[in-house]
């Protein structure tokens, strides 16, 4: 389904600037492709440069449903010439036949800068003193042509919110480009990549609006992307660096009676990012044995509706967490019903929002059951435990224990419920085939057999039991035999998300669950793999070398979605239906024989 944008044109500039000095005004279109642009006049500011046009266009998927997101932005430098207050008007543009304009606004003008420096009296005076100064984001003086585009003009930057977190605590990744130069094109040929973390994207639309300073020089800055990364495994993970062509705009500069003109050049330059590192530590062990696997702060919350009870008829109980951290990955609780209760599979709903570095909102499982009995009944006490990065220990949060008290009601017992139940069959009604014969027990091969079979058995099982002792003793051995099933549950919940049309959760499912079983196949902690030593495993296992590249290229495939899910086509049940095929097959390899020395 896709949603339709609202189509708006709105302008950016700055509410002060300083009598003498240069400033931006961008006039921006979005969801809409517009044409004839007239930008308005200002008493009191002299136009540099302008407009230069720059265009941008997103698509994301939420919830399965599709939104896009396009604009034009009109970049005009002005000079402010006198002090007072400027009034701005508005701009105009056609947009389907149709002209839109930008609302009035105004901009007030300060004394000028003491600190200044003078006007230069001539063109190489000009040129001497910009050199001097270096290349300025608000003077196109200083970007001339003839000027090489260093990486101190222009660079991508990845920046993360903290240095060290704990596994699945979230730390907040931010790319930004920092540039002295107006852009015209920017297309990424390259993307940083995620490994070992899962991905919340947060939406945002990139713009070269802000100023920023950085090691004391000032930029223009567009924020490319920023997400909240949530590691899985300890250890230092790395985010790659990414690649980029950019078109900046640059100017050749001509001294006329009327002053210096500027004419526009655009220069094609490769701009790499540099890449972020992030020390991740391990959850302290041991772990409690009801740890929910919640990282970050919590309240919990449960509550019955409807109340009063009464039998036959349907209820829920909810049992709901709200905080912030990991929300969605959090495992749902079990929940231990009075046998009275018809319980069915519960429903979980998960309502969250990015936050100031992290997941805030709540989540809320819901058990419908259906009471079959009246009387005095409850659920019993339990508590949530999760782990606090600020206070880096175990919480728990109690959660009382719920009375159920249920009246009686009209209707009758669920199917479900009475066929669990029923232990009374009906008399044998006919003949019963009663016979007077007379027979010994010794002359009846049946009787002798009554004692072979069960030697037999205990034989059989005692062999069994003492295999089992040493399977059980080799930790190995149990992790890769338990491996398929392990990897099946995992793919279950995969399947759950496909079902609601969760697309960001269906990936993050289904490379939890081909990271899990890689791990417990070939006895790796999953701190330790990579793609490398997961190949180098496989090929000692005996694993051939398409399947080896089947399986790295579904890892691929999983990261590669959840960094950009619109991408990855919109059939996930082909992709589920892969990776477990592809478990299949490793199953039905037989590990290779270790050579003898």
């Amino acid at each position: 389904m896709m949603v339709q944008a609202t189509v708006s044109f709105t302008v950016q500039a700055p509410r002060q600037v300083n009598e003498g000095s240069k400033f931006n005004v961008t006039f921006v279109l979005k969801n809409a492709e517009g044409s004839g642009f007239v930008a308005p006049d200002i008493p009191g500011a002299t136009k540099i440069y302008g407009p230069a046009l720059s265009t941008s266009y997103s698509q994301s998927w939420v919830n399965g449903k599709s939104s896009s997101s396009s604009s034009q932005e009109y970049t005009m430098i002005y000079k402010a010439t006198r002090q007072g207050r400027l009034n701005v008007g508005a701009a105009t543009v056609d947009v389907g036949g149709k002209r839109m304009s930008t609302k009035p606004f105004t901009i007030d003008v300060l004394p000028p800068d003491k600190a200044a420096n003078s006007q230069p009296r001539s063109l190489q005076e000009d040129q001497q003193q910009h050199e001097r100064r270096g290349v300025q984001y608000d003077d196109p003086v200083t970007q001339s042509a003839d000027k090489a585009v260093t990486g101190n003009d222009i660079f991508v930057r990845i920046e993360m919110s903290k240095p060290r977190v704990y596994e699945q605590q979230a730390v907040v990744c931010t790319i930004k480009l920092y540039t002295k130069y107006q852009v015209s094109q920017f297309i990424p040929t390259l993307q940083p990549s995620f490994d070992g973390f899962l991905i919340e994207e947060i939406p945002m639309q990139p713009s070269l609006n802000n100023v920023e300073t950085h090691n004391g020089q000032q930029y223009m800055v567009a924020v490319l992307k920023k997400c909240i990364l949530y590691p899985q495994q300890s250890g230092k993970l790395t985010i790659t660096s990414g690649n980029y062509d950019v078109n900046v705009v640059q100017y050749e500069n001509y001294r006329t009676i009327f002053g210096t003109l500027s004419q526009p050049v655009e220069k094609k330059l490769v701009v790499k990012s540099n890449t972020a590192t992030v020390n991740i530590l391990p959850l302290p062990e041991p772990k409690p044995e009801d740890f929910s696997g919640a990282v970050g702060r919590f309240t919990v919350a449960t509550s019955i509706n409807p109340t009063p009870l009464k039998t036959y008829q349907a209820a829920t109980y909810s049992y709901v967490i709200t905080g912030t951290g990991n929300l969605k990955y959090i495992k749902a609780p079990e929940i231990a019903f009075p046998k009275e209760m018809d319980v069915y599979d519960p429903k979980t709903n998960v309502r969250v929002n990015p936050g100031a570095g992290d997941m805030s909102g709540s989540v809320q499982v819901d058990f419908p059951f259906i009471p079959q009995f009246a009387g005095e009944f409850k659920i019993p006490a339990s508590q949530f435990t999760y782990f606090n990065p600020e206070t880096e220990k175990y919480e728990s949060i109690p959660v009382p224990e719920q009375p159920l008290a249920v009246a009686k009601g009209e209707g009758a017992p669920s199917n479900h419920y009475r066929l669990q139940n029923m232990d009374i069959r009906h008399l044998h009604e006919g003949d019963l085939h009663l016979t007077t014969k007379q027979y010994y027990l010794l002359d009846k091969w049946g009787y002798w057999l009554g004692f072979i079979l069960p030697a037999l058995l205990l034989a059989a099982l005692l062999v069994y039991y003492r295999k089992q002792l040493r399977e059980r003793a080799d930790v190995r051995l149990m992790r890769t035999k338990r491996a398929s099933k392990v990897a099946q549950k995992r793919l279950k919940q995969a399947r759950a998300s496909m079902g609601r049309g969760d697309r960001n959760a269906f990936y993050a499912d289904l490379l939890a669950a081909m990271w899990g079983y890689l791990s417990d196949k070939l006895s790796i902690p999953v701190s330790e793999l990579d793609k490398e030593n997961i190949q180098t495993e496989l090929a000692n296992y005996g694993v051939g070398d398409d399947l080896q590249q089947a399986t790295l290229d579904m890892l691929d495939r999983c990261e590669f979605a959840q960094y950009a899910p619109e991408l990855a086509g919109a059939d996930m049940a082909p992709v589920l239906d892969q990776a477990a095929s592809l478990i299949d097959r490793l199953e039905n390899v037989k590990r290779a024989k270790s050579p003898t020395v």
